[in-house]
């Protein structure tokens, strides 16, 4: 592959866990405990530490079932299903 050409980034592996669902209950264990649930998982994904997620109701094992790079397709799928089309 020449340098003028785009490379594509495809994902490997199959999800083999259910990110909508998890980010669900890491939202709401957050929300539950009194924080911020948006502030703290862009916390997370930006630093990959997962202290920013509460060990409330296991969110915090719940979100390092999946790679942040997921979280972030997930989200960014999401978005652009709701609101560009």
């Amino acid at each position: 592959m020449g340098k003028n050409n785009t490379q594509f980034f495809q994902v490997v592996k199959e999800q083999e866990y259910d990110v909508d669902s998890i980010l669900k209950d890491v939202y709401e264990a957050l929300r539950e405990k009194g924080y911020n649930p948006i502030n703290q998982i862009v916390g997370y994904i930006m630093s990959g530490d997962p202290t920013y997620i509460t060990s409330h109701n296991n969110a915090r094992s719940l979100i390092m079932k999946v790679e942040r790079d997921e979280i972030l397709e997930v989200l960014f799928e999401n978005y652009i299903n709701t609101k560009l089309k």
